[in-house]
């Protein structure tokens, strides 16, 4: 089934336990924090569902039915090019701003599908509920989210180390139905506009932390699981026009916590082993098939934020001056670099069984580079736009006074646009990069795949050392000290 916007809203009025303001929230899709960017999730799988899309959006499953591509599972280059396209056109729907949106998690189960053997060698009734879930989950075109991060806390301990025995979800219980869980997760982007969450530990566990070396799915609204989401932007961005990308998406994070929340057998990948908690990200293709999603996804918003560049430097008259095209020119080739890189993890990509997939290396190498990248790239949007950025009308209200329209036109005025233009466009700009969206927005992208020791850990253990090194070795070997000497080879050893 491919959904349309409308039937994922109504799946989402399922009496989750969303709280926010000290309140428990009665529906999502009408909630002045949440509504806009529910509405354009909905627009997506508006998109995805479309009919004159199925070509591009959709691949048709073994079963002989068709499915989102978010779930496809590409064979060949061909195929893995196929899908990216249609993941850059659905990122296109909101700029790059939405981290969580459907295809990433989908490329995380996805990935581990792929690895099924892993899973089978682990234990073959955990390989078949993992089997299972991935073709339900893409039969019912479901929104997941995922929590694989367990809460800071002292973090110089282990999780079984802290105060609260069940700070991190942990098992408390189980039985011939399942499993029984307690305790919190981080970090539920998108959580409270999703259908399900997988939840597991990405961070190393250690001998001890058994109990939370689980992984799972589970529905949003499942008895006895609360959602506790931070404070929404969109609730402070009443006008889209004010804040066109804080109130229309801020997908919100919120943390899970498991009250005793039953998980049926049918829905545990893994119970109680710290090794495969790592085994089933990289072990398998999920890690990269997800950060591949994830570059695709920052590749379409870099270049949302390059054309906001250009844009600066046009209404500003600036474009011709050499130092702003020497700005524009370093901004494009970096914005390049990162098409580059996604288009090179794709070329050198390799089969794992029937499966093709992404260059790890390539991979953890844009991770890196991006991680430095993107604030920098904010911070030249702000050197071109100077004070354009602040000095802007309070609100869209000001346009309604006949007075004060009439200055905001003598004091915006641009040579490329009228003043209520300038102003929509600036506003957009802020958004971008200053607001406090935005502030999130730079956090996240610093430290969606992990801090920079760890993504910078994951280049320096994936990099072809062997390679480098021969280099350097044949180098060497074409020449000899005793070359430049008068006397025989053996002296000099």
């Amino acid at each position: 089934m491919l959904k349309t916007g409308a039937q994922h809203l109504s799946t989402l009025r399922d009496d989750r336990a969303v709280y926010i303001g000290g309140k428990r929230v009665d529906d999502v899709t009408t909630h002045p924090a949440f509504r806009r960017t529910v509405e354009s999730v909905g627009r997506l799988f508006d998109f995805s569902s479309a009919a004159e899309n199925e070509a591009l959006m959709t691949f048709a499953t073994p079963e002989g039915g068709r499915a989102n591509r978010i779930w496809q599972l590409p064979t060949s280059y061909a195929e893995l090019l196929e899908r990216r396209h249609a993941l850059e056109t659905w990122t296109g729907l909101h700029a790059g701003f939405m981290g969580r949106a459907p295809d990433h998690v989908a490329s995380c189960i996805s990935g581990m599908y792929m690895g099924s053997d892993v899973f089978e060698a682990y234990d073959p009734a955990r390989a078949r509920a993992l089997e299972g879930y991935y073709r339900y989950a893409r039969d019912n075109d479901l929104y997941l989210t995922y929590v694989i991060i367990n809460p800071q806390a002292d973090r110089s301990k282990s999780a079984s180390q802290q105060k609260d025995a069940y700070l991190t979800t942990g098992v408390v219980d189980q039985d011939a139905s399942g499993i029984t869980v307690r305790g919190a997760k981080m970090l539920a982007t998108g959580g409270i506009m999703a259908n399900e969450v997988f939840v597991t530990c990405i961070q190393p566990l250690q001998p001890g932390d058994e109990r939370y070396a689980i992984s799972f799915a589970i529905e949003m609204n499942a008895k006895g699981l609360k959602i506790l989401s931070r404070k929404s932007y969109e609730e402070g961005a009443p006008h889209v026009f004010d804040n066109p990308l804080s109130s229309r998406f801020d997908e919100n994070d919120a943390v899970l916590y498991f009250d005793d929340v039953k998980v049926p057998w049918d829905r545990v990948f893994i119970n109680q082993n710290v090794e495969m908690c790592q085994k089933q990200f990289h072990a398998t293709p999920a890690h990269v098939y997800q950060n591949y999603q994830a570059m695709i996804r920052l590749s379409v918003k870099v270049r949302f934020l390059a054309g906001l560049a250009r844009r600066i430097a046009d209404l500003n008259g600036v474009t011709n001056f050499p130092q702003v095209r020497e700005t524009l020119g370093q901004l494009a080739a970096e914005v390049a670099m990162v098409d580059a890189l996604v288009a090179a993890m794709e070329a050198k990509g390799t089969q794992k069984g029937p499966y093709f997939v992404p260059d790890r290396h390539t991979l953890y190498a844009a991770q890196t580079l991006t991680q430095q990248l993107y604030p920098k790239i904010l911070n030249t949007l702000r050197e071109l736009a100077g004070g354009g950025m602040i000095m802007l009308p309070s609100s869209v209200e000001d346009f309604g006074n006949p007075e004060l329209a009439a200055l905001i036109e003598k004091t915006q005025q641009s040579p490329a646009a009228t003043a209520a233009e300038k102003v929509k466009f600036y506003k957009l700009a802020w958004d971008a990069v200053g607001s406090e969206f935005a502030s999130r927005h730079q956090q996240y992208e610093m430290f969606y795949a992990g801090a920079t020791f760890v993504t910078k850990g994951h280049s320096f253990r994936t990099y072809d050392w062997d390679a480098a090194g021969k280099l350097v070795s044949s180098v060497l070997d074409s020449y000899e000290l005793a070359d430049e000497l008068d006397f025989p080879h053996s002296a000099v050893a």
